[in-house]
Parts: structure tokens; C-alpha cells; sequence
């Protein structure tokens, strides 16, 4: 009889052990699926802070700008930073006070003034001029599709080499006129390129000479003094369209 007893007493002893063991792993297995869920959402619960926001750090300008003096006033020119091939030879061309005293040799209303030839500081009254500085060393062309011949623009004028390498000495600035859109869509089939919206609107409004674009390298912009381009390129001028009256230049580098 003690034997069933003590056999009756061990079993609810086993069954005991069981069932708290499943317990105690229960209890584990919920707090690690726990921790796991805590693991895969890291900000459950927390409050999101808003993103800061840091003030832009303002565009700083570092063109470098030329003072163009001229018989019919004063015309302020940035160089393009972008093209620097074309500005560092425009401005040590300008430190050496190359331009002073050089004619504007080609005048053309609603196109363009042309100045640059080293052989106009002297020239007589009817040479003809525009092949000056053909001894200097060309600088590569430099095109940028963002660089438009909007007017105002200051570009390399160069002769007809297949590299359309710009001469190191003549340049122009663009008064052109305005284009209509299928003018424009023109220019885009003739040239190779795409205007973008803001480059049309330039042109239909503002105006300048798009049909040179791809082919001369626009280095520079006006940015005073287009009325100065427009009384230059309506002075009289000869059949070679060199003003009657000489319109000399002078540059200076201005801070």
C-alpha cells in the first residue's frame, strides 16, 4: 500500500516539474518576440523629431568683370568661369593693356560689334581690317549648351577652321533681334541642338543671334551697357562695315 502512495506522490511531483517548465519556456519565448519586435521597429513608440532645416549658403559670384570704355560710353562684361580657357586668355590679354586703344572694326545693326585686331590701333581711314592676330596661337573652342548668343553675349570670333578654334585677340558682343518659335525650331534642325524653355523665351523676348550657337564659343555677358552695343553697331559705316568715324576701346579688370 506505501508503495502506491509513494508512486501516486512521485507522479504529481513529475507532472508539477512539467508544467512549470512549460511555463518558464512560455515566458522566454514571449519575451524574445518581444525584444525581436523592438528590434524591427527601433522608433515604435518615440516621438519624431522634425528634420532640421539649414539655411542655403548664398551663391558667391567670383566672375571676374572687365570695364570696357569706349567713345560712345561704358559696357561692364563678367567672364564666364566655365570657359576658362577663353576668360584666362581674355584677361591676360586685358593686364596687358592689349585692347587699349583698338578699334571696333565691324559694326552691324541687329547683329553684332566686332573689335580686337591688334592692326586697327593704327589703321588708316579706309583699310580694311578683321585679320589681325592670325599669328597668335588660337584657343580651343569651348562650347557649353547653357551658353546661349543671347544679347549681351561676348563671344570668340575666329575664322573658317575645321576646329572652330576661336582667334586669340578678336572677339564680338551680340545685339541681334528676336526669333519667333519656328525660327528657333530651325536653328535647332540646321545646328544640331535643343533649347530648353527658359533659352526660348530669351530669345522671343530678350533676343540675340542663335543661329552662331555651336559654332562660336560664347565666353562672357554684358551686364551693363547694351545700349553703348546698340548706338555702336548703328554708326555709319563703310561697305566693309567699319564705322566712318573710329570707335576705340579700352579695358580695365574691376572688382
Amino acid at each position: 500500500m506505501k508503495k502506491i502512495h509513494t508512486y501516486i506522490l512521485l507522479s504529481c511531483i513529475g507532472l508539477l516539474i512539467a508544467f512549470s517548465s512549460q511555463a518558464q519556456e512560455k515566458k522566454v519565448e514571449t519575451k524574445s518576440s518581444k525584444i525581436q519586435n523592438s528590434q524591427a521597429e527601433p522608433l515604435a513608440g518615440l516621438k519624431k523629431e522634425p528634420k532640421k532645416k539649414f539655411p542655403v549658403a548664398p551663391v558667391v559670384d567670383n566672375s571676374i568683370r572687365i570695364k570696357i570704355t569706349t567713345d560712345s560710353g561704358i559696357i561692364i562684361v563678367k567672364l564666364y568661369d566655365s570657359t576658362p580657357l577663353h576668360r584666362d586668355n581674355f584677361v591676360k590679354l586685358v593686364n596687358e593693356h592689349f585692347y587699349d586703344s583698338l578699334l571696333f572694326h565691324r559694326v552691324i545693326p541687329a547683329f553684332m560689334i566686332q573689335g580686337g585686331d591688334p592692326g586697327s590701333k593704327n589703321a588708316g581711314p579706309n583699310e580694311m581690317l578683321g585679320n589681325g592676330g592670325g599669328d597668335m596661337e588660337r584657343i580651343p573652342a569651348e562650347f557649353r549648351p547653357e551658353l546661349i548668343h543671347k544679347k549681351g553675349a561676348l563671344a570668340g570670333a575666329r575664322d573658317n577652321n575645321p576646329a572652330k578654334a576661336s582667334s586669340a585677340c578678336q572677339f564680338y558682343l551680340v545685339e541681334g533681334r528676336t526669333f519667333t518659335d519656328q525660327e528657333l525650331n530651325n536653328v535647332e534642325l540646321r545646328n544640331g541642338i535643343k533649347y530648353s524653355p527658359e533659352q526660348r523665351e530669351i530669345y522671343k523676348t530678350v533676343g540675340g543671334t542663335p543661329f552662331l550657337d555651336g559654332n562660336y564659343t560664347v565666353f562672357g555677358e554684358v551686364e551693363s551697357g547694351l545700349d553703348v552695343i546698340s548706338k555702336i553697331s548703328h554708326a555709319p559705316r563703310n561697305q566693309y562695315d567699319r564705322p566712318l568715324v573710329d570707335i576705340r576701346m579700352y579695358m580695365e579688370i574691376i572688382k
